[in-house]
C-alpha cells in the first residue's frame, strides 16, 4: 500500500495517490484512466488556484517536487486539458476543476478578475 504525503494509507482503487510513493509520483501509471486521475490530482496540487498564471520554470520546480519527470507531467497535464500555456510556453494555468480540489471562494473570484482583465485587452486592442 502507497503512503501520501501525510503518511495515510491510501489503497483505495480509485483514489489516485494509490500511485504516489511518500506523496511523490515516480511513473505515471499505464492504464488511461488512472494516468488521467493521477495527472488531474497532481495538477490541482501544483496549481491549486483555478486560472492563476505561473511561470514556467515555477511550475517545473512545483511539479518536482511532486514527481520524478515534472516535463512529462507538464506535458500530460497540457495534452489532457487541463492546463493551458502561453505560445510561447512562459505561463502555464489550469483551467478545469478537477474532483480533487477545495471548493473555495478564492478561485471564482481569481478567475472573475483574470477574465476581466482579458475581456479589458480585447477592448483596447479593438
Amino acid at each position: 500500500m502507497s503512503t501520501d504525503s501525510s503518511g495515510a494509507g491510501t489503497g483505495a482503487v480509485g483514489d489516485p495517490r494509490r500511485f504516489l510513493h511518500d506523496g511523490r509520483l515516480e511513473t505515471l501509471p499505464r492504464r488511461r484512466r488512472d494516468k488521467i486521475a493521477v495527472t488531474r490530482y497532481i495538477a490541482t496540487r501544483a496549481l491549486p488556484v483555478l486560472l492563476e498564471p505561473v511561470g514556467e520554470r515555477e511550475l517545473t520546480d512545483r511539479l518536482a517536487r511532486l514527481a520524478r519527470d515534472p516535463v512529462g507531467l507538464r506535458r500530460a497535464m497540457v495534452d489532457l486539458g487541463l492546463v493551458t500555456r502561453t505560445r510561447d510556453g512562459s505561463e502555464y494555468w489550469r483551467t478545469e476543476r478537477t474532483e480533487y480540489e477545495d471548493q473555495d471562494a478564492d478561485a471564482v473570484v481569481l478567475a472573475t478578475r483574470v477574465l476581466e482583465q482579458e475581456l479589458d485587452q480585447t477592448s483596447e486592442e479593438s
